[in-house]
């Protein structure tokens, strides 16, 4: 990529852009995440979360925001939301856990602020 083009990239404070350059290096995380729409991997990973992070060859870093179990820091790690969200579930997270994290808030004040903006 030219300097003048990242130049021109798009910049929004807090925000993760999923980009030609996030896909390549996201691309074993997201691999990952897709192999989950199988029961059975979906099992293994449950079973055994470092040895079939090792098995896709996730980094050490998409491996540590896996862990970490904070779904901003697999986006920074390159993970496209689509194919997070199937991870997210795994964990047992729903659409306002992540919109919690996402907004710095508990998941009770991130409720909260969906019922004021809906009244």
């Amino acid at each position: 990529m030219t300097a003048s083009l990242r130049a021109r990239r798009r910049q929004i404070p807090g925000t993760v852009i999923f980009d030609g350059d996030l896909a390549r290096i996201g691309y074993a995380l997201n691999r990952m995440c897709f192999s989950f729409n199988a029961a059975e991997c979906r099992e293994a990973f449950l079973q055994d979360e470092e040895a079939y992070m090792t098995r896709y060859h996730l980094t050490e870093a998409q491996k540590e925001a896996v862990r970490s179990r904070q779904v901003l820091r697999m986006m920074a790690a390159g993970g496209h939301p689509y194919y997070l969200a199937k991870l997210a579930g795994i964990f047992g997270l729903d659409m306002q856990d992540i919109g919690a994290q996402q907004t710095g808030v508990t998941k009770e004040a991130f409720q909260a602020k969906l019922v004021a903006a809906g009244a």
